[in-house]
């Protein structure tokens, strides 16, 4: 199992850290990492690690190995030499960029309060994001809907993480607000994601600390994505 630091602490840029494997695919595993791992529709972090003689590898992405959701494999650029299992590292995240997604994911989660109907899929980008909706109807005042978003992101609302056990997360299905991709659950706990008084919601990704931090924000195209799907794009403004 590897340490997930960036729970615990988002704005972590860098941390040592000792290489437990190296996967078949050249992919080095880590006992404790600052770096996301692609799932939930955010991208993993990229970003270096410097070795014990100081040589700079390039990390192009962080996955979850074959679905396992407990460890995350740094993925080199091709060509780099490997250093070895049992040596420590210092790993550090690209933060430019990790910053934009932690902005643009934590309005995803406002934009599922403006839009208030069941989410069907998402994908969240350094300058754009977007949901998918069970929206049979575009609402008629999207300017409203629009200044709505952007006065929960003036208002400052404190963005925090909290834990509830399965049991508890089985027993409030209304917190979950994605049709098909269900919290992870097994593992005992699942993490939630509150943001002031406006939103609660599973979510295992990173995120500012205030909806403050987020900036003011431009509703994108809708598109017609099926019967009743509707794709809404989200945009920095």
């Amino acid at each position: 199992m590897t340490e997930f630091l960036f729970r615990d602490d988002a704005y972590l840029r860098s941390a040592e850290a000792r290489i437990v494997a190296i996967t078949p695919e050249g992919g080095v595993v880590l006992d404790r990492t600052p770096f996301y791992a692609t799932s939930g529709g955010q991208p993993g972090d990229s970003g270096t690690l410097t070795d014990s003689a100081n040589r700079l590898l390039t990390l192009s992405t962080a996955i979850h190995p074959d679905g396992d959701k407990t460890a995350i494999v740094h993925v080199p650029a091709d060509g780099q030499a490997l250093p070895a299992v049992g040596e420590t590292v210092r790993v550090e995240i690209d933060w430019a960029r990790r910053y934009r997604l932690m902005r643009m994911h934590t309005a995803l989660h406002l934009l599922s309060v403006v839009f208030p109907f069941p989410v069907t899929g998402g994908q969240i980008g350094e300058d754009k994001g977007r949901l998918d909706f069970d929206m049979p109807d575009v609402p008629e005042d999207l300017d409203g809907l629009e200044r709505r978003l952007n006065d929960m992101v003036a208002a400052d609302h404190a963005v925090s993480t909290e834990w509830i056990t399965d049991a508890e997360m089985a027993a409030k299905p209304d917190l979950i607000k994605t049709m098909k991709v269900k919290p992870p659950m097994g593992q005992g706990r699942v993490r939630l994601v509150r943001i002031g008084d406006v939103d609660l919601q599973p979510c295992g990704g990173t995120h500012v600390a205030r909806t403050g931090e987020i900036g003011r924000l431009a509703l994108g195209k809708i598109e017609k994505k099926g019967k009743q799907n509707r794709r809404v794009s989200l945009l920095f403004a």
